[in-house]
C-alpha cells in the first residue's frame, strides 16, 4: 500500500498592504499643528500683505477700431473654402461683395498670479540622514524662502521644513524590516498547480513538480514567507519630516462684450485681438475711462472677485489686466442672385460661414 504524504498549510491569515501611519507617529511641531500625512490639511492663510493699496491705471484715449479691406475679406474667405473638402470655390470666385460692417468687440481679461502653501508629513527609509528635530524652533510656513518663477507661469516646489525631522520605527512592519508575503499569506509555499495539492498525478504516479508534497515554494518570497517591507525598504526605521508644498498658479478670467453682428461669442475665444490697454502691478485697480460701460462693470466685478477669492488662502504676487479689440467684420455678398453672409474675425482673420451656399456630400471609400 502506497502512502501519499502531503504538506498542508496552516489557515490563511489576513494580510494587508502598508497601512497609513498612525497620527501618534508624528510629533507636535509649533506652527504646524494641522499638518497631516498625505496632504489634505488645506492651504495655509498668508500673513497680511504690507503692500500699498492699488492705484488707478492710466486712462486709454484711443479706442478706434480699424476696418479690414475688401481684398482681406475675400482672401480670408478663399482660404476658408479651400480648407473644406466639400466646399466649392464658386462663391469665392463669382460672389460679389455688397456690404461690409465692422463691429466693436472687446475682451477684458484679468490674470491673478498667486502663491499657495500647504504642508504634509512625509517619510522615507532611514539611511543615516541628519536628524534636526528639536534642535530649534522651525520657521513658519510663510517664512521659508522659495524662488518664485516668472510671473503668470504655473510652477510648484517641494521644500523640506528645517528642524522637523525625527526617526521612528516603521509602522508597516513594526520595525522588523519584513512583512508577510501576500501571495502565500506568509506560509512560504502554495498548492501545487500541477496536482492541485494531491501529491500524485491522475495516473497514480508521484507528482514530479512538487515531489509528492502537494505544495511548492512561493516564487514571490522564495519560500521565506515574508518579503522586504515596501515602506522602509528593509531598514526598519523611517525618517519622518514635514514637507512644504509651494504652488504658483495663474488664474485667468475674461469677459467678451456681446455684439450684435450675429457671430457666436464662443468663436471669439479662439482668436486673438489687438491689445489696446495693459496694466500690471501687485494689485490692479479696475480700468477707468473706457467708453463701453460693460467693460468697466466687468473689470470692477472681476477685480473684486479675484482679490476676495485669492487673498484669503494665497498670496497675490501680481495682477495683470488687458483689453483687446477683436475685429469682427460682417460681409454680405451676392451669388447666383441670392444674398449670403460670412464673418471675418480676430487677428488671424478666421471665417465663420454657417450657411455656405455650395457644398457637396463626400464619401470616403
Amino acid at each position: 500500500m502506497t502512502t501519499i504524504i502531503s504538506m498542508f498549510a496552516p489557515p490563511v491569515c489576513d494580510v494587508h498592504g502598508p497601512s497609513a501611519p498612525p497620527a501618534s507617529m508624528f510629533d507636535s511641531v509649533p506652527g504646524y499643528e494641522g499638518t497631516v500625512a498625505g496632504g489634505g490639511g488645506g492651504y495655509l492663510p498668508p500673513p497680511m500683505p504690507s503692500y500699498p493699496a492699488p492705484q488707478p491705471g492710466p486712462a486709454q484715449s484711443n479706442w478706434n477700431i480699424p476696418s479690414i479691406t475688401e481684398d482681406t475679406a475675400r482672401e480670408a474667405f478663399s482660404q476658408y473654402a479651400s480648407s473644406k473638402c466639400c466646399y466649392s470655390s464658386a462663391p469665392v470666385k463669382d460672389g460679389v461683395i455688397t456690404n461690409m460692417e465692422a463691429y466693436n468687440t472687446y475682451r477684458y481679461r484679468l490674470e491673478t498670479f498667486i502663491e499657495s502653501r500647504t504642508t504634509e508629513w512625509s517619510q522615507q527609509p532611514y539611511n543615516g540622514q541628519p536628524v534636526d528635530g528639536y534642535t530649534q524652533t522651525p520657521p513658519g510656513p510663510w517664512d521659508i524662502p522659495a524662488k518664485a518663477p516668472t510671473f503668470f507661469q504655473d510652477d510648484k516646489q517641494v521644500i523640506k521644513v528645517p528642524n522637523t525631522s525625527s526617526v521612528k520605527n516603521c509602522h508597516t512592519c513594526l520595525g522588523m524590516g519584513r512583512t508577510p508575503c501576500k501571495e502565500c499569506a506568509g506560509v512560504g509555499n502554495k498548492i501545487c498547480w500541477v496536482c492541485n495539492g494531491a501529491g500524485n498525478r491522475s495516473s497514480g504516479d508521484r507528482c514530479h513538480h512538487c515531489q509528492g508534497r502537494g505544495r511548492v515554494n512561493c516564487s514571490h518570497c522564495h519560500g521565506k514567507g515574508s518579503r522586504e517591507c515596501e515602506t522602509c525598504k528593509g531598514k526598519r526605521q523611517l525618517l519622518v519630516f514635514i514637507n512644504l508644498k509651494v504652488i504658483w498658479t495663474n488664474n485667468l478670467d475674461d469677459y467678451i462684450v456681446e455684439q450684435s453682428s450675429g457671430l457666436h461669442v464662443v468663436n471669439l475665444s479662439k482668436v486673438s485681438g489687438q491689445e489696446m490697454f495693459r496694466d500690471a502691478q501687485y494689485m490692479v485697480y479696475p480700468v477707468m475711462g473706457f467708453p463701453d460701460p460693460n467693460v468697466v462693470r466687468a473689470a470692477e466685478r472681476l477685480v473684486r472677485e479675484h482679490q476676495t477669492r485669492f487673498s484669503q488662502t494665497s498670496r497675490i504676487l501680481q495682477q495683470r489686466q488687458t483689453i483687446e479689440l477683436i475685429p469682427v467684420t460682417k460681409v454680405t455678398y451676392k451669388w447666383k442672385g441670392d444674398s449670403h453672409i460670412y464673418f471675418v474675425y480676430g487677428n488671424e482673420f478666421k471665417v465663420s460661414a454657417d450657411n455656405y451656399p455650395a457644398t457637396c456630400c463626400c464619401t470616403v471609400m
